[in-house]
């Protein structure tokens, strides 16, 4: 897609200029949830500050929001919720159990859940 309104002659670099499509096109990646502006950017070889004018742009200028809607853009699919099942082995035994591997060795040291503080304070002073 050629993005790109005119031809560049060969030598002297001459500012580019893109169309109001495809303006529209960016700005409607970047709507979604958690969507990186570098990102979309880096996609469509763009500087990411002109891509964050464009958004400011295009969420204070009707004339931008007109052509945008123009535009038919596939909207990214929102991840569905993923149950995973935990594990809850400590759960039934009531305790709590701390293992620590260093290269070959390894030790586990088992707390019960009714001294929880007292196992987060020996953690705190171990690690310090």
């Amino acid at each position: 897609m050629n993005t790109i309104e005119e031809e560049v002659p060969l030598g002297r670099r001459r500012r580019r200029r893109y169309s109001v499509e495809f303006k529209a096109q960016v700005v409607a990646a970047c709507q979604g949830p958690g969507v990186s502006l570098a990102a979309i950017a880096l996609h469509h070889q763009l500087n990411a500050n002109l891509l964050r004018r464009w958004v400011e742009q295009a969420e204070g200028n009707e004339r931008f929001l007109v052509a945008r809607s123009e535009v038919s853009v596939p909207s990214a699919a929102t991840p569905a919720f993923v149950s995973l099942p935990l594990e809850t082995r400590n759960a039934r035994t009531g305790e709590i159990r701390v293992e620590v591997r260093r290269a070959d060795q390894s030790i586990t040291v088992s707390w019960p859940t009714s001294e929880a503080a007292q196992c987060a304070a020996w953690l705190r002073e171990w690690l310090a």
